[in-house]
C-alpha cells in the first residue's frame, strides 16, 4: 500500500521544479496558474531568484506548494494517479499540497490560501519577540515536560513532533532560549535555534488563525478523493468542512508527523513517495518506520526510476 506524502517549509532551493516545467506541459501550467493566482511572476523568483527572498514565508509557502503540484502533474502525465495512494499526508503547509493532488481545493485557491497564510504568520508576531528551536535525542513526552518548565508564563510548545529523534519547540523567545538549555541539561544530542522568521505551530499564532478562518469560509473545499492524515490529528479525515477546521487548528497546533506515519504503517502503507523538493519527510519517515520504502518524486529523473 502506498501513500503520498509532500513537504515543507525548509525545503525550498532555488531552481527548484525547473527541469519539470521545462519536461511536462503539466507541470508549467501550475507555475503558471500560481502565478496568475498571486498576480506576479512567483516561478521567475522560484527558479532565477535570490534565497533569501525565496525563504521569505510569503513566498515559500505557496512557492513549495507549486513545486509539489508540478511534480503530481508530472507523474499524472506519466500514468500515475491520486488513485495509486491510499492516503495523503503534508508536513505543515505540505498539507495543502496534499489536499490540491486529491482535488479537495485548487492550486488557484491554495495558492493564495497559502501567501495569505504565510503573510499572516510572519505578521503575528514582532521580528525578534518569537523563537523555534529543533530538540535532538529526546522524544515527545520529554520535550513536551521541558517546554511546560520553560514557559514560565511565557508560551513555549512542542510544535513538530518530527520523528522519535527531532521535536521542534516554538513560543516566546526567552522561553524557547530556556528550553534549550533545559533540553542541553536533559541530554539532548543537539539543541539549536532554527533559523526562521516566526514562531509557528504555537498559540503566538492565534492572529494568523483568525486569519485563515476567514479565508477559508470563502474557498470551495471539497472531499478529498483519497484520506488526508492530518497534522493536529494524525488520524485520516475526509469530511470537507473538518479539513476546514483542521486547517484553521493547524496554524497554532502540533505537528504530529512521527504519528501520522505511524498510523499510516499501522493501516498497511508500505512505501511513500515524498512530492516535492527535497528528502527530509523520508529521512523523517526511516526514522519513524523503517519497514517504509521511501522514494523522492520532484525532479524528472526521480519520476523515470519511478516508471521503471
Amino acid at each position: 500500500m502506498r501513500a503520498f506524502v509532500f513537504p515543507g517549509q525548509g525545503a525550498q532551493a532555488i531552481g527548484m521544479g525547473k527541469a519539470l516545467a521545462e519536461s511536462y506541459a503539466s507541470s508549467k501550467a501550475v507555475f503558471d496558474e500560481v502565478n496568475e493566482a498571486l498576480g506576479e511572476d512567483l516561478s521567475k523568483l522560484i527558479w532565477e531568484g535570490d534565497i533569501a527572498e525565496l525563504t521569505l514565508t510569503q513566498n515559500a509557502q505557496p512557492a513549495l506548494m507549486a513545486t509539489s503540484l508540478a511534480a503530481f502533474r508530472a507523474l499524472q502525465e506519466e500514468g500515475f494517479d491520486i488513485s495509486d495512494a491510499a492516503f495523503v499526508a503534508g508536513h505543515s503547509l505540505g498539507e495543502y499540497s496534499a489536499l490540491a493532488a486529491a482535488g479537495s481545493i485548487s492550486v488557484f485557491d491554495a495558492a493564495k490560501l497559502l501567501r495569505t497564510r504565510g503573510q499572516a504568520m510572519q505578521e503575528a508576531v514582532p521580528v525578534g519577540k518569537g523563537a523555534m528551536a529543533a530538540l535532538l535525542g529526546l522524544d515527545f513526552a520529554k520535550v513536551t515536560e521541558i517546554a511546560e518548565a520553560a514557559a514560565q508564563g511565557d508560551v513555549c510548545q512542542a510544535a513538530n513532533d518530527n520523528d522519535p529523534s527531532q521535536v521542534v519547540v516554538s513560543g516566546d523567545k526567552a522561553a524557547v532560549e530556556r528550553a534549550v538549555d533545559l533540553a542541553k541539561e536533559a541530554g539532548a544530542k543537539r539543541a539549536v535555534i532554527l533559523p526562521v522568521s516566526a514562531p509557528f505551530h504555537c498559540a503566538l499564532m492565534a492572529p494568523a488563525a483568525d486569519v485563515m478562518k476567514d479565508s477559508l469560509a470563502k474557498v470551495d473545499i471539497k472531499a478529498p478523493s483519497v484520506p488526508l492524515v492530518a497534522n493536529v490529528r494524525a488520524s485520516a479525515v475526509e469530511d470537507a468542512d473538518l479539513i476546514r477546521d483542521l486547517l484553521v487548528e493547524q496554524v497554532t497546533g502540533s505537528v504530529r508527523w512521527r504519528e501520522s506515519v505511524a498510523y499510516m504503517a499501522e493501516k498497511g502503507v508500505t512505501e511513500i513517495w515524498e512530492i516535492g523538493a527535497g528528502k527530509a519527510l523520508s529521512g523523517m519517515i526511516r526514522r519513524i518506520e523503517r519497514s517504509i520504502a521511501c522514494s523522492p518524486a520532484g525532479t524528472p529523473e526521480d519520476i523515470e526510476k519511478l516508471k521503471a
